[in-house]
């Protein structure tokens, strides 16, 4: 009877084991995250995007390899305007709240949280704009100025910008100013897109990085346009784009920048589940840097196109 107590134990423990091993073994699963961004609290990372029909998902990862989606939704439809459509969020920790700006059935939006995880809720359930805009992105000027930048349906996709006022929730309209729209031949393989816009600020030159052509094309992919002034010309980078078709991906862009725990800047972005089908996107990170141009005597942005693959927690 002892012996065969043993034996029960042993095929117990090597069955669990080979489970556990063949789990393992498992091809890894991505993270199925459309427009990604992800925040950086120095301690944790978080990920949004679009993929959730009721409202806005979030991850969270310590080391941005392996990510755990939370059980309850950041934002939720009950919490905002409209029922359809939540796209690209961005948050933002300002003045002790969270900020997440986003776009709800083609409206740019903003709701806050005392947590990264949410619930984010909208004061009142409109839209910041009347009219139909989408991919709304934040800036903080060194001087504190607060501008949005975002897509209205001007000339196919084009990007605006317009300045915030101190609520961080409402624009100021006579500021509202057109920065790019379609304009280069690497820009028209399917549509008139210009979208998904990311701004920072380098040695005093203003950089956006964009994405062109349809999301739904190979050849989706990633821009850079410069400017000394936020509401002056912006000038394109005659070498974009610089980041399309990256070894094995198709349909690259919609991304964010952000800096990670060691000071890399980073670029989160997604691609097509494969060649052949463009849905569900997921969620891929580089790196990106600035190098000195000895022509010029102004630093050139430069996004590697050697990316790693997130992947959803054996856990999960």
């Amino acid at each position: 009877m002892k012996k065969y107590c043993i034996s029960l134990f042993a095929c117990i423990a090597f069955t669990a084991l080979a489970g556990k091993a063949t789990a393992r073994l498992q091809p890894p699963t991505k993270v199925p995250l459309a427009d990604p961004y992800i925040l950086n609290d120095g301690d944790r990372y978080y990920a949004y995007g679009t993929s959730d029909a009721n409202g806005i998902a979030v991850y969270t990862s310590n080391d941005l390899k392996y990510w755990t989606k939370e059980p309850h939704l950041a934002l939720h439809k009950d919490n905002s305007y409209g029922n359809r459509y939540f796209w690209a969020p961005e948050v933002y920790f300002i003045n002790g709240k969270f900020y997440m700006y986003y776009s709800a059935e083609e409206h740019i939006c903003v709701a806050t949280s005392d947590s990264p995880l949410g619930p984010f809720l909208q004061d009142v359930r409109e839209p910041m704009i009347a009219g139909k805009a989408i991919d709304n992105s934040l800036f903080i000027d060194d001087n504190g100025k607060a501008y949005l930048f975002f897509v209205r349906f001007t000339d196919g996709n084009a990007i605006w910008v317009a300045e915030l006022n101190d609520d961080l929730k409402t624009l100021k309209a006579e500021t509202l100013h057109l920065c790019i729209h379609v304009s280069q031949d690497w820009e028209k393989v399917m549509a008139r897109v210009n979208e998904g816009p990311f701004v920072i600020k380098h040695k005093g030159i203003y950089y956006m990085s964009y994405s062109a052509n349809d999301y739904r094309s190979h050849d989706y992919g990633i821009g850079v346009a410069t400017a000394d002034y936020i509401t002056g010309k912006w000038e394109k980078y005659a070498s974009n784009p610089l980041l399309r078709r990256p070894a094995g991906l198709f349909g690259a862009g919609h991304h964010c920048l952000f800096k990670d725990q060691s000071g890399q800047w980073r670029v989160a972005f997604h691609a097509h589940k494969s060649a052949e089908a463009v849905h569900p996107r997921e969620m891929y990170i580089t790196t990106a840097q600035f190098v000195p141009d000895q022509k010029t005597g102004k630093d050139l942005f430069y996004i590697s196109p050697d990316y790693r693959t997130p992947q959803l927690s054996i856990d999960h």
